[in-house]
């Protein structure tokens, strides 16, 4: 379910997007029920988890009750018959894993160019997200299942275009693309 779109889509069936941007962050929240229900301060990648450690539910709780969620946050163009729309997939928890693992995929990507093997920019290739009954002793959950469809085509160099704005728009440090020559287009 789209939040701010308001679109819900088929779980089994899926959704196609393209990774622009990654970002890992610690989000702090108020006890639940209590205050306004938004997050009171997100932390960077580099936060010290060790000031909230895991309390008897699991739970990384600072001194003053607040909790602390280590999240996977994934800015995507979701990709459908009509166009595109610009989607944040944020993973915590269980989830967090299933992220590290798309993180890999994308990195674990060469493509040949002029000076030999490159990891292209993760806006390059397409991916299907769908989901994934899982369980545990704690109980039964949905997980993201993530397969790569594979490198954007020629016909597809307008989501390659603004998969990309987008991703320059996100202005973060931690990106997927780190450096200026895996920005070139591979088509």
């Amino acid at each position: 379910y789209n939040t701010v779109s308001g679109t819900l889509f088929d779980g089994e069936q899926g959704i196609d997007v393209i990774p622009c941007h990654y970002k890992r962050e610690f989000i702090e929240w108020g006890e639940r029920g209590k205050g306004s229900g938004a997050p009171v301060a997100v932390h960077d990648a580099d936060y010290d988890i060790s000031q909230a450690p895991r309390d008897a539910n699991f739970q990384n709780r600072l001194p003053n009750g607040n909790v602390i969620d280590e999240t996977a946050n994934h800015y995507v163009l979701v990709v459908g018959e009509d166009g595109y729309e610009q989607a944040l997939i944020t993973m915590k928890a269980t989830q967090r894993k299933v992220s590290r693992k798309w993180n890999s995929m994308m990195l674990g990507i060469k493509m040949h160019g002029k000076e030999g093997p490159f990891t292209p920019p993760s806006y390059s290739h397409k991916y299907k997200l769908s989901t994934v009954a899982e369980s545990n002793d704690k109980g039964n959950w949905f997980s993201w299942n993530i397969e790569l469809l594979g490198p954007l085509t020629d016909d597809e160099v307008y989501l390659y275009d603004a998969a990309k704005e987008f991703a320059s728009s996100i202005n973060f440090e931690n990106s997927y693309n780190t450096s200026e020559a895996n920005t070139e287009a591979p088509f």
